[in-house]
């Protein structure tokens, strides 16, 4: 059911399920993310079978169909979330909860099903204590309600559980330089260096390089900062989030250092391109 924002006294159309039984799938005008943390299942999904096995998740719209012919010992939990809240929304004491033209790109092709993509991608063993946190935090976000940014951090931690599933969807191989990337997408928000990389690729740091470089177009340690910078876009765009907490969300350890290369990279300051992002999603 919908939640009210104590805080703020308006409707937020998201929900957390703990424990999902997967019998009223799909949700009414929602998009669901199921995070399958132990067993399996069988089951038909747009009349296709499916046979998903944990540790999974399962991105469902509301235009998907779904039944469960077989489970066995499965634990999961969900967060659905109505497609408005893709949307940024700015709240104003004088006229309420106000959404702009802006809508979070990141993720939407998760939800979309193909002839090579169902909605099921498998959680790897690096990625799993990162989602598992995330799903936590916004499971106790919509239940505690702690301040009146509990919504804005929901909508940085669902940013950041799409962005992991579309960089892991997208480098699925398990080749050295993709575990190094799959690495980086999930640790990114926590110091990392050079050591760790080499360490996780098995390789040293000119083989690493090189092949970081051949398929990225940067080396590694480049390819640490331009991801970081644009988690932080997308945080600067769709979330209230003060400097300081971006940074230390993107994996800067100083709010001055996170400016510093923001504005050598983009060309303008962060608060600068929040206003011209912001601005320009209006006008679309």
């Amino acid at each position: 059911m919908p939640q009210m924002d104590r805080h703020k006294n308006r409707t937020v159309y998201i929900e957390f399920i703990a424990d999902e039984s997967f019998s009223n799938l799909p949700y009414k005008e929602r998009f669901t993310i199921i995070f399958i943390t132990s067993g399996s299942m069988n089951l038909q999904m747009n009349d296709y079978p499916i046979k998903i096995v944990a540790p999974s998740i399962l991105c469902l719209s509301m235009e998907d169909t779904i039944q469960v012919f077989e489970k066995q010992n499965v634990s999961s939990q969900s967060f659905c979330f109505h497609p408005d809240f893709f949307n940024t929304a700015h709240f104003s004491e004088s006229q309420g909860y106000l959404s702009t033209s802006l809508r979070i790109e990141t993720g939407l092709s998760l939800f979309k099903k193909d002839n090579i993509h169902n909605g099921v991608y498998t959680v790897t063993e690096k990625s799993y204590s990162k989602l598992y946190e995330w799903f936590f935090v916004i499971g106790t976000e919509v239940y505690a309600q702690s301040d009146s940014l509990w919504v804005c951090r929901i909508k940085k931690y669902l940013i950041q559980i799409l962005g992991l599933l579309e960089e892991l969807n997208h480098h699925s191989e398990q080749s050295p330089v993709n575990l190094v990337l799959e690495y980086i997408h999930t640790n990114y928000s926590d110091k990392i260096s050079l050591e760790d990389l080499t360490r996780c690729a098995h390789l040293n740091r000119v083989s690493l390089n090189k092949k970081v470089q051949d398929l990225c177009g940067c080396t590694a340690m480049e390819y640490i900062s331009s991801y970081r910078l644009k988690v932080a876009e997308n945080l600067l765009t769709h979330t209230g989030m003060s400097l300081n907490e971006i940074a230390r969300a993107a994996g800067f350890e100083y709010d001055t250092y996170f400016i510093k290369q923001f504005t050598a990279k983009r060309g303008m300051t962060p608060t600068e391109f929040r206003n011209s992002s912001r601005e320009f999603g209006n006008y679309q």
